[in-house]
């Protein structure tokens, strides 16, 4: 059984839609087993009317909320009694495998390393974004941790964003790139050109060299490697433009009777492309490198993408991604360390 604590308050939808996903995750794996960290009462009238396994969804009070607008560290330092705290020291204390939240990134990321720590070996932990493209879907490290990096944090990004999309996706030797302006070696800026050549003579990855973002959508590299500055644009520019695109489309269906005809016959074919574009499908965005697991997912999300976060956890925790990344970072030559 994997155990996760869940921040049952954090994000725009708490607590309905977060209690909503764990009844649904306990029902779709087994293996799931759900803390739900938050204020007992609100927690209890969301659970009622619902069917769910009772020996597998237990609730853990908490009194106080960070806040999406908090100063991060203040609010780790000064709300312990907190949802995303308390949850959070549920992991430190080996209480639980795994902590997901739609709350405050900011208090995540202080969270997750000030907390539960990081891994021997690991300079910063990069979060780690799934992205849809053309043949699947690519990871996207660091899309949101850490806007300064240097070389040996982003070779460290690749090994650890390679074992969790051959463990966690399921993609045998995926391919790694990092972002740049060209795809000439010579190019990009300083910190990409230190990078580059130290990712070709890393031993235990599959580098293919630079990608151009127009190509991040073709599937042209299974891990795309950058700084989080880099990372979070590119994330905010898919995230802007797919909900443009959908935009512009439902308005072609409906702006006329053959359109809307039209879309009729095309209704189903149109609805299983778009699910496979849908980011929640895929969970949330993990903070890759601690001594647990930590999960950020959409401050948005509802009950579907909290189910898959919660299911990426049991996958995670199964197959001892952190052990694997351990014995990896230890492998990388001296100079990358």
């Amino acid at each position: 059984m994997v155990k996760i604590a869940l921040d049952a308050m954090g994000g725009d939808n708490a607590p309905a839609e977060i209690v909503k996903g764990a009844v649904q995750a306990v029902a779709a794996d087994k293996d799931c087993f759900v803390y739900l960290v938050g204020k007992e009462d609100k927690i209890k009238e969301c659970l009622n009317g619902q069917q769910y396994d009772s020996s597998r969804i237990e609730i853990v009070n908490a009194d106080d909320v960070i806040e999406t607008g908090e100063p991060p560290v203040m609010a780790i330092r000064r709300k312990k009694e907190s949802s995303l705290v308390k949850a959070m020291y549920m992991v430190k204390n080996k209480e639980a495998d795994a902590f997901v939240s739609a709350g405050s990134s900011g208090a995540i990321l202080v969270g997750g390393q000030t907390i539960v720590g990081r891994l021997r070996g690991v300079d910063r932990p990069p979060m780690a974004a799934l992205i849809p493209t053309k043949d699947g879907v690519s990871l996207l490290v660091d899309s949101g941790a850490n806007v300064d990096a240097r070389a040996t944090m982003l070779v460290q990004w690749a090994v650890m964003g390679s074992i969790y999309m051959e463990n966690v996706v399921g993609i045998k030797n995926p391919r790694v790139a990092i972002v740049n302006v060209g795809l000439e070696e010579e190019k990009g800026n300083s910190l990409v050109k230190e990078t580059y050549p130290m990712l070709k003579e890393c031993p235990n990855i599959n580098f293919i060299g630079s990608i151009e973002a127009r190509e991040i959508p073709n599937s042209y590299a299974d891990i795309i490697v950058c700084d989080a500055f880099v990372g979070n644009c590119i994330l905010k520019l898919y995230e802007g433009e797919a909900k443009m695109i959908l935009g512009k489309i439902k308005g072609v269906m409906i702006s006329s009777l053959k359109t809307k005809i039209g879309a009729l016959l095309i209704k189903k074919s149109l609805k299983t492309q778009l699910k496979s574009m849908d980011a929640s499908e895929h969970g949330g965005a993990p903070l890759i490198g601690l001594n647990g697991l930590v999960v950020k997912t959409h401050g948005n999300a509802k009950a579907k993408e909290v189910k898959n976060s919660l299911i990426q956890c049991v996958t995670f925790t199964k197959m001892n991604i952190n052990d694997k990344i351990i014995e990896a970072l230890s492998q990388i030559p001296e100079q990358h360390n």
